[in-house]
Formats: structure tokens, C-alpha cells, sequence
């Protein structure tokens, strides 16, 4: 080089470090500003969008391409989510274009469309891509534009018996009893909450900062629970307790070992008898189940009466009327609650009474519907064992303000029940009666139970029959 002469500066090559981070940066910037300014509509005009996602995907293939980047920050999504984002935009401006209403159509025809388009792109970015991917990104692609994002596999995956999200990076799933979690994940709380409004939004149910909390069923059956912050602390979480379909029998419940073979024979007679029953259990034992079996116990030629706050009773009688609480509108009016719906069903010239869950000031309501003829009704409680179950009712009545002396009100409650079905959930996940447990009555104003089976805690699959003989008048041999 010649004395004098200035080296010409060295272009800084492609793939350095410096380089890799911005542009990743801009790509994961744009497409989550992309898809937060999107909102629930799509706004802005479909050039500016067009040109967005043209110049997006540009910089995506090229990081995807020459360095195979992968950014992680808070909040925000990697490339490949910002390559599904910007390919959801150009596949909305794709169907706005085609005039054609795929949104509302049949899914197969939406699903070789958007396939199409997915593979539009990747030939003309030349993006190095294999057709299985390709598939799978058209297939989250279906998902986002018509259903429930990341939740729809799960949906259909008839494995799933619950679905729990707590935040975007965090979702699990309960399988068999036992929870997993999964590779699943939002982009960012925006992409859960609006996943959420889509759920709801047929319900015609609200969830905003003025009311943060909502539970409420799908079509289908299966119970949605979703809050949001500022309730939630560390971001909206979703809860999804699948409905299912096939309706266990009492058979079923043998088999899996929730009772076995002498318990079965007791709830036929106690049903046949006409015991009020009360199953108690803490949260996912199985109550709703075994209400559901016990219904099936119930004579043909009887009249039935369901109470729930979400309906999730599946009952194969004949002769059923379903009712469901109501919360109140945004004006605060319009609420029916369960109590409301207990006295009315006493017009409805009910044999049995049945209510999903006694958990408020409906249980006055109840225990006097199960003490006025109404003989043969059934009922849930939270609580972890037989006596629990019990002091429990005690507290919710002293919830309602009414003033009953404790032997009064003692006294109404071993008058209203006759039986007590403890459900547990074991270490394993599997789910059963943990002791089955006759109301007696009152001595020295204390609660007399007999406990007539009990699980085998040593080997948690056999059940032991504790009580040879039933003492309430009820269960008597003659009676």
C-alpha cells in the first residue's frame, strides 16, 4: 500500500454478532408491535399492512436464513412467533383480497387457503422450510384465525381433562389425573387476554378492569375460568375443565378402582332408599362425577331438578329440568342466584333435588327442601373428610346472618342428610372414595356418624367395610 494511502474501511460482514442483534431486534419489535396494535380488529390501511408484513418477513428470512437466530425477551415473542405474526397479517389482507368470507366458511377450505398463502411465501423468500413445518405453521395459523390459538390442540387432544394457563409462558395440562406442562406458549399476555375475549365473546360474558374475574361455560360443557390482571399479579390466567363426553357409569368407577363392587351395592340401596346424599371432596376429586353416577341410580319415573352456578351435571334420566344461576349485568341487575332457584324448584313438583355445589346461603335453602319431602336430593360440599363436611354447612349457614342456636341448627342438619361420600385425590392422580359415612344424629349436641367403608390408606387400592350394619332408620333392612 502505497505511503499515505488510507485503507479503505472493512464492511462489517453480515453475520457478526452486532448485526445478528439488531436486526433480530427490529424483527421481534415490529411483528409484537404488529400484532398488539391489531388488537381484536385489524386497523390500518392493507397497504401499510402489506408493506409491514413485506418488509417484516424480509428481515425474518434473513435472520432465519444466515443465522438461524432465536430471541427471547420479556414479554416479547422469538422470530418464529414473529414469522407466524406477520404471514397471519398477509394471510388477512390474502382473504380480504380473494373477496371471499373463508372466516365464517368451512375450516378444511380456510385451511387449504391459508396453506397456500404459507406456501406462497416460503417460495418466494426462498425460506429454507420443510412441508411438515410448513404444514404445522398453517395448521397454529387455522387456529389463531377461527379458534382458540396455542389452546385449540389441546382442545382437541381427548387425553386432556384440564387446561391451565398461567401467563403466557406457562401451560399446562392434567392427563390421567396428574398435571404436565407443556412446550406451549402465548407471545405475550396481550396475545392470552385476547385469546380470552375470544372465548368469551359469545358468552356474552365481560372481562375488563371493572371486573376482572369470570366463570362461565362453553357450548360444549367445559367450565372456562380466566382473570386478569391487576387481580392477577403475574398476568392473566385461564383455567379450562374439559367436558367430557363419554359419561362414566358406575362400572366404570369399579374399574378404576374409585369404589369397588360392596360400595356400588350400598349406593343402590341408599338411592333406592331415597337418602339425601351429600359428596364431599376437595377441588378435583370427582364430585360432579359421582353426582352423575349417583343419578343414574335414580328411578326411571321420578322428577328431577338440577341447580348449578355452571352447568356441568350430565344426567342420562329422562325426566330432567336443568336450571343455571345467572350473575348480575353491568348495571348490577338481573342476578339469580342459587337460593332463588332452590325456592322455585319447589314449585316445580320436584321428586329430587339436586344441587351442583352448596358453597353460599343457598344451604338453608337446601337442608329445608331436604327436611320438607323432598327426600332422595343430592348435593356437593369442599371439605377434606365426613366431620369437616359438616362444620362446613354450620359455617356457610352462619354466612347467611341468620341467628340459629348450634343445637337447633345441628339438629336440622342431621334431619336433612342421610349419607356422606368422601371423595380423595391420591398422590398418583387416581381419584376414589376415601370413606363413606352415615349421619346418625346428635348426642350431647354433637354430631353421631357411623362410618360404614373406609379406603385401605396402607394399600390405597382396597376398601374396608367398617360398620357391619347401617344404623339411620332409612338404611334399616325393612324400611
Amino acid at each position: 500500500m502505497a505511503a499515505g494511502t488510507r485503507a479503505a474501511p472493512q464492511r462489517q460482514k453480515p453475520g457478526s454478532d452486532a448485526v445478528r442483534a439488531g436486526l433480530t431486534r427490529r424483527v421481534v419489535f415490529r411483528a409484537a408491535s404488529a400484532w398488539r396494535a391489531s388488537g381484536t380488529q385489524y386497523r390500518g390501511s392493507r397497504q401499510t399492512r402489506s408493506g409491514l408484513a413485506r418488509s417484516t418477513v424480509g428481515e425474518q428470512v434473513m435472520a432465519e436464513k444466515l443465522f438461524g437466530v432465536s430471541s427471547r425477551g420479556s414479554g416479547q415473542a422469538d422470530d418464529g412467533q414473529g414469522l407466524k405474526l406477520v404471514l397471519h397479517h398477509y394471510i388477512i389482507d390474502g382473504i380480504e383480497e380473494s373477496g371471499k368470507n373463508l372466516l365464517e366458511g368451512s375450516r378444511p377450505a380456510l385451511a387449504q387457503f391459508v396453506i397456500d398463502k404459507v406456501a406462497e411465501y416460503v417460495a418466494r423468500l426462498r425460506l429454507a422450510i420443510s412441508r411438515y413445518e410448513m404444514e404445522r405453521l398453517a395448521e397454529e395459523l387455522v387456529d389463531e384465525l377461527t379458534g382458540f390459538g396455542p389452546l385449540e390442540v389441546l382442545l382437541r387432544d381427548t387425553s386432556v381433562t384440564e387446561i391451565l394457563v398461567n401467563g403466557p409462558g406457562k401451560v399446562f395440562v392434567e392427563r390421567d389425573g396428574v398435571l404436565h406442562h407443556t412446550d406451549l406458549r402465548f407471545i405475550d399476555s396481550h396475545h392470552v387476554e385476547r385469546v380470552m375475549q375470544r372465548i368469551l365473546a359469545p358468552l356474552g360474558r365481560r372481562l375488563d378492569e371493572s371486573s376482572p374475574m369470570v366463570d362461565a361455560r362453553l357450548p360444549d360443557g367445559s367450565r372456562v375460568n380466566a382473570i386478569i390482571p391487576p387481580i392477577a399479579l403475574d398476568g392473566p390466567c385461564l383455567s379450562i375443565r374439559k367436558f367430557r363426553k363419554d359419561m362414566l357409569k358406575s362400572a366404570d368407577l369399579v374399574a378404576m378402582q374409585t369404589i369397588d363392587q360392596s360400595i356400588f351395592e350400598f349406593f343402590q340401596e341408599a338411592v333406592g332408599k331415597r337418602c339425601n346424599i351429600l359428596v364431599s371432596g376437595g377441588t378435583g376429586t370427582g364430585k360432579t362425577t359421582m353426582l352423575n353416577v349417583l343419578s343414574q341410580l335414580i328411578d326411571s319415573n321420578q322428577r328431577l331438578v338440577t341447580i348449578e352456578d355452571v352447568a356441568e351435571l350430565q344426567l342420562s334420566h329422562p325426566h330432567v329440568v336443568r336450571l343455571e344461576t345467572r350473575p348480575p349485568n353491568a348495571e348490577g341487575h338481573g342476578e339469580v342466584r342459587a337460593s332463588d332457584l332452590i325456592r322455585n324448584s319447589l314449585r316445580m313438583r320436584p321428586d329430587r333435588i339436586i344441587l351442583g355445589e352448596i358453597r353460599g346461603v343457598e344451604v338453608l335453602d337446601v337442608l329445608t327442601a331436604m327436611n320438607t319431602g323432598h327426600d332422595g336430593s343430592m348435593s356437593t360440599v369442599h371439605a377434606n373428610n365426613a366431620q369437616d363436611a359438616l362444620l362446613r354447612l354450620e359455617t356457610l349457614v352462619g354466612l347467611t346472618g341468620r341467628l340459629i342456636p348450634e343445637k337447633t341448627l345441628r339438629q336440622m342438619v342431621c334431619a336433612a342428610l342421610d349419607v356422606i361420600i368422601q371423595l380423595a385425590r391420591l398422590p398418583d392422580g387416581r381419584r376414589c372414595v376415601s370413606e363413606v359415612v352415615e349421619v346418625v344424629g346428635i348426642r350431647d349436641d354433637i354430631y353421631v356418624t357411623n362410618t360404614l367403608f373406609r379406603l385401605d390408606r396402607r394399600t390405597g387400592v382396597g376398601f374396608m367395610r367398617e360398620a357391619a350394619h347401617a344404623a339411620g332408620d332409612k338404611l334399616r333392612p325393612g324400611y
